[in-house]
């Protein structure tokens, strides 16, 4: 493990604000209460009343319970990159590390970052208890994705699952991430379907920090990308009421030609 941060999250010497939608189904069962730890702060101006999920509150909900997420994959990880070779990764926004130890399993050399230096911290641990071999494809680091810019080309796989900026910062996150993607590397980007602010799931009410697949895969060259799948994937998640409900992931896979 480098010292750069184990298991890691986003940039700890850019801590700017970084929207984020706290995900309860990554790594874990979806439960509508979007944020039940640590606290968001609000913006000041003429968007007052909008949740600022940044790396304090990160920090903050890590830091107030032993563990998070359940520690299995995202599931979108899984039934997407499974038939691919190892090679060299990037997992975006890994929290306590799942996605990265489940890479490394495989034999994958993996870039974790993150926001939050707790759960980089939680994910070294996990990793160590993987042992030495597991624990050393891993370089975890602390980067904030608005400050950072991973180096070009150089990562087989690309993947963000459910890191929700706002529009007008997303573009550019999202660019600097597919320009990452080595030639016949993948890129895989999940967030929650926009059309989960209609259920009552109890999505932040935040349109602009919500997107379709199809407009992932709109803002992809298509003389440099095959887009693979590009849907809205439905799953079963239990609201506030503990009723059922059918929500949907934004799922998108391209390979870089």
């Amino acid at each position: 493990m480098t010292t750069q941060h184990p298991a890691g999250d986003h940039d700890a010497a850019h801590h700017h604000r970084t929207h984020a939608v706290p995900d309860d189904a990554a790594e874990a069962p979806e439960t509508s209460a979007p944020a039940p730890h640590g606290h968001a702060h609000t913006h000041a101006g003429p968007d007052d009343d909008v949740p600022v999920f940044d790396a304090e509150f990160w920090e903050n909900r890590y830091a107030s319970m032993p563990r998070v997420w359940s520690r299995r994959p995202n599931a979108h990880l899984v039934t997407d990159t499974a038939a691919l070779p190892p090679g060299r990764a990037l997992d975006v926004g890994c929290g306590e590390g799942a996605d990265a130890l489940w890479l490394a399993e495989r034999g994958w050399q993996v870039l974790a970052v993150d926001l939050s230096p707790t759960a980089l911290a939680r994910a070294a641990e996990h990793a160590a208890e993987r042992g030495p071999e597991v624990a050393g494809r891993i370089v975890w680091q602390e980067a904030d994705l608005t400050a950072w810019t991973p180096p070009a080309g150089d990562f087989d796989l690309v993947t963000a699952h459910f890191v929700h900026l706002p529009a007008g910062t997303r573009e550019g996150v999202l660019a600097a991430l597919a320009a990452a993607v080595a030639p016949g590397g993948t890129l895989l980007y999940v967030g929650h379907d926009v059309s989960d602010l209609q259920t009552t799931i109890g999505r932040p009410n935040v349109p602009h920090m919500f997107w379709a697949a199809e407009d992932v895969a709109a803002a992809l060259d298509p003389a440099a990308w095959e887009v693979e799948v590009a849907e809205a994937r439905p799953r079963d998640a239990t609201d506030a009421e503990g009723r059922t409900v059918r929500i949907h992931d934004a799922v998108t896979r391209a390979r870089r030609r």
